[in-house]
């Protein structure tokens, strides 16, 4: 029985049912990524420090103990937690690395191989094996050593330099979208190196890092850069590069409208009312409006004023033009379409609590996946995961006993 193959991890149809993980990470980047592998059908053994475990586990926003941060990433995972620092918890690591199928890390590059799992002595031992690693700068150059977090890796990107007002107030994403992407970016490599294992069977190290997946995601605004000098600055909340697309103000509320083509401009202008405003000189051509964006956003707000916003989406979107309100976390989950799609779903903690949470947002044969598992207490799969390793009772009693792991006390 392959390390962590819990009876309650079992999902069939799914795409990844039989691929174990060892999971070594904590925080966002690496959680994120086993967390999407787990929804996919994987099976996720959580590895965590016997020393209060993932750092996550104490940062807000918080329910009771339970740490919120930390349930929004772990859905679906089992826990175990070890010394990792001893010999024994050592030996452990090695010896549930080379049962998995893959094994992840986002600790700073070298402390693998402090760990005694050096990732091209796995391969050496156990060659199909994948070994995926996140680090904020990558692995090797003058910052490999230097920690990185989110925010750093917005600004150094340029990412907060075309986010905000001006170029007076810049902004950080409103979620750490660089971990999140690190996180993407890092189940894409794991998936496409599992591929490739089926056809060769030689794993891959895999990896990515904060700093190389925000500039990743720059895409037009860096490649502007790179092609013509011209250094992008923030627009608010306008497109960069096409209007009318963007925030505006109607009778009570703001709303989005995005036009992307020539139809919907000509089809935006009927519906509010000018159609003679498609033809206007400085307004007759996409290039046109961007550089005259600031007198289309006037021109069209005096005639949005005319209705609420909620009427001018129901109007906008008969007429197939990309609209819709800005809403609060509050009205997200209110609504119809949310609603329908079922991305909240009910999982109940160790201790019995409920958890709502947000399911992962694939769908595999036309079906929504489902949260198999809620996200792990510290230990709680302790015992559970040693007995898949093919330890005896009395051999995990004497771990827990010498302090070498530890167990959730139920």
């Amino acid at each position: 029985m392959p390390a962590s193959a819990l009876p309650s991890a079992s999902a069939p149809g799914l795409p990844l049912v039989g691929i174990t993980v060892l999971d070594l990470t904590r925080a966002l980047a690496g959680p994120y990524a086993t967390a999407l592998l787990a929804d996919l059908g994987a099976t996720i053994t959580k590895v965590e420090s016997i020393k209060g475990g993932d750092s996550t586990r104490g940062w807000p926003p918080f329910e009771g103990d339970h740490s919120l941060y930390y349930d929004s990433t772990n859905r679906g995972k089992s826990s175990i937690a070890i010394d990792f620092y001893s010999a024994e918890g050592q030996a452990l690591l090695k010896r549930m690395a080379l049962d998995a199928d893959v094994v992840i890390e986002n600790f700073r590059p070298g402390v693998m191989a402090d760990l005694g799992l050096d990732p091209a002595a796995l391969l050496a031992e156990k060659p199909g094996l994948v070994v995926a690693s996140v680090s904020g700068f990558g692995s090797t150059g003058p910052l490999s050593q230097t920690a990185g977090l989110d925010q750093v890796a917005q600004g150094m990107s340029g990412l907060m330099s075309v986010t905000g007002a001006d170029a007076d107030n810049l902004y950080r994403v409103g979620v750490p979208v660089i971990d999140i992407i690190s996180g993407i970016f890092t189940a894409v490599g794991i998936l496409a190196s599992l591929v490739d294992r089926e056809r060769t069977g030689t794993g891959h190290t895999v990896s990515t890092s904060l700093l190389e997946a925000a500039l990743a995601i720059s895409v037009f605004q860096g490649q502007r850069y790179l092609s013509t000098g011209v250094v992008p600055e923030p627009q608010g909340n306008d497109h960069p590069v096409l209007a009318p697309y963007g925030v505006f103000a109607t009778a009570d509320i703001p709303v989005i409208i995005a036009v992307g083509n020539e139809k919907q401009w000509r089809d935006l202008c009927a519906l509010v009312g000018d159609a003679a405003l498609a033809d206007h000189p400085d307004l007759a051509t996409g290039k046109l409006r961007t550089e005259h964006r600031g007198e289309l956003k006037e021109r069209l707000e005096a005639l949005l004023v005319a209705r609420t916003g909620l009427e001018w989406v129901e109007a906008f979107r008969a007429a197939r033009i990309p609209t819709g309100p800005i809403y609060t976390y509050a009205q997200v989950f209110e609504d119809a379409q949310v609603k329908h799609l079922d991305m909240v779903q009910h999982v109940t903690r160790a201790d019995g609590s409920d958890l709502p949470l947000l399911r992962g947002p694939v769908s595999i044969d036309g079906a929504a996946l489902r949260i198999r598992k809620a996200p792990p207490a510290l230990g709680e799969d302790t015992e559970s995961v040693l007995a898949g390793l093919g330890l005896t009772p009395d051999q995990i009693a004497g771990l827990i006993d010498a302090g070498i792991v530890s167990a959730l006390k139920s």
